[in-house]
C-alpha cells in the first residue's frame, strides 16, 4: 500500500471511529477517477456541526502534528485543519458547509485501496465540481482527465446543477465552462467514432 493510501486509512480510521462522515478529495481522488498523477498529500472533507468543530480540530491536533504555527487559529479563520500523519504524509483536512456537502458525503464511495481496507472518495461527479470550482490549471486537466476514463457514465445532470448553483454565487460563467467545454469535445468525439 502507498504511504499516501496509508496516511488516507489512518484519518479514516480516526474518523470512522467518532462516527464523522468523510470524502478523501484531490489527488488521490484523481488517481482513483481520472489519469493518475503524482500528489504529495491527502486532501479530505468533513462534515461536522459548526458547534463541534473546535472539538474535532483539538482532537485532531492530539493524533496528528500540525504543520504549521497557531494551526488551530488557522483552521478557524480558514475552514481547513493542515497536519501530517504518524507516517509524516500531509493532510489538509477541510470542513464542509452544509448544503452541497452534505450530498458530497452522501453519494461518496467506499473503495478497495488493498489488504482489505477501504477509504471513502468523492464521487467523480463531485470531484469534478470540486475542481471546476478552484479552477486552477491542474484542475482543468484533471477534469479533462475524469471525463476522458468515466465517460457516459458521468451524471453531467448533477454535475451541472452544481456548476450552474456555484457560477451564480461566483458570478463567473467559467465555473460552468469548465466542465462543459471537455464534456462537449468528448461528447462529440464518441457521436464521431459512431457515425
Amino acid at each position: 500500500m502507498t504511504p499516501q493510501y496509508e496516511a488516507a486509512y489512518e484519518l479514516h480510521q480516526f474518523l470512522t471511529d467518532r462516527g464523522i462522515s468523510y470524502a478523501v478529495i484531490g489527488g488521490l481522488a484523481v488517481q482513483y477517477w481520472g489519469e493518475p498523477r503524482v500528489t504529495r498529500d491527502v486532501d479530505a472533507t468533513v462534515l461536522v456541526p459548526q458547534e463541534i468543530q473546535k472539538t474535532l480540530v483539538y482532537e485532531l491536533l492530539e493524533k496528528f502534528p500540525a504543520r504549521i504555527e497557531n494551526p488551530i487559529d488557522f483552521a478557524i479563520k480558514n475552514r481547513v485543519l493542515l497536519v501530517r500523519s504518524s507516517s509524516g504524509w500531509n493532510m489538509d483536512i477541510s470542513f464542509g458547509l452544509p448544503g452541497y456537502e452534505e450530498e458530497v458525503m452522501r453519494r461518496a464511495v467506499d473503495c478497495n485501496i488493498g489488504s482489505g481496507r477501504t477509504i471513502k472518495f468523492c464521487s467523480a461527479e463531485d470531484l469534478i465540481i470540486h475542481k471546476a470550482v478552484a479552477g486552477r490549471p491542474q484542475d482543468e486537466f484533471d477534469i479533462s482527465g475524469i471525463i476522458y476514463r468515466q465517460g457516459q457514465k458521468l451524471d453531467d445532470v448533477y454535475i451541472l446543477k452544481w456548476l450552474n448553483i456555484f457560477s451564480h454565487i461566483l458570478e463567473t460563467d467559467e465555473v460552468r465552462s469548465r466542465f462543459t467545454i471537455p464534456w462537449e469535445n468528448f461528447i462529440h468525439k464518441i457521436k464521431d467514432q459512431k457515425s
